[in-house]
């Protein structure tokens, strides 16, 4: 095999594009994008897209300080807003809680469930185990006001109108 390996450090780096530092289970609102694995339009069917939706609308009952705002499925990617009302961030130091408790009510450790479940039900219902369903990561925008609130709300509620214009339609991809 030559002396390489299959991991190429360029190819394969990941880059975070989190916010260096940011708590992510504080209080706040966040715009969320998940795409389809290589952006495939899984979602064309309703009954994926269906799955999809019960999946994110259960997320406040799983997580009771977590509150879905809008969202919409489009044919191969997902937006979504979650609002986290917690008392406090995971990483806050209060004399009501440890130093560190567990990131369980992070964004990712949000998103990650609603993956994993929502990638359960299809899974079962296409009878194809262990498939992926969406990419490696997803994408997320603190949202810092109300104005910006109102935008990422309008974003949602306007994209499947510009669908055949959108970066992630499978003709412009």
């Amino acid at each position: 095999m030559n002396g390489k390996s299959k991991y190429d450090q360029p190819i394969h780096h990941r880059y975070s594009i989190r916010l260096q530092g940011y708590d992510y289970s504080q209080n706040g609102a966040y715009f969320i994008t998940i795409c389809t694995r290589k952006k495939e339009p899984l979602f064309n069917d309703e009954n994926m897209k269906s799955i999809i939706e019960q999946a994110w609308l259960e997320t406040p009952a799983k997580r009771p300080d977590v509150f879905v705002d809008e969202y919409v499925v489009m044919p191969n990617h997902f937006h979504g807003i979650i609002i986290i009302n917690s008392p406090v961030g995971a990483y806050s130091h209060t004399p009501l809680q440890p130093i560190f408790r567990s990131p369980s009510r992070t964004i990712g450790a949000i998103i990650r469930g609603f993956k994993a479940s929502s990638t359960l039900r299809i899974n079962i219902y296409r009878k194809m185990p262990r498939v992926p369903v969406w990419q490696r990561n997803y994408y997320e925008h603190v949202i810092r006001n109300d104005n910006d609130l109102y935008d990422s709300r309008k974003y949602i509620i306007e994209n499947p109108l510009k669908w055949e214009t959108d970066e992630y339609h499978p003709d412009i991809y």
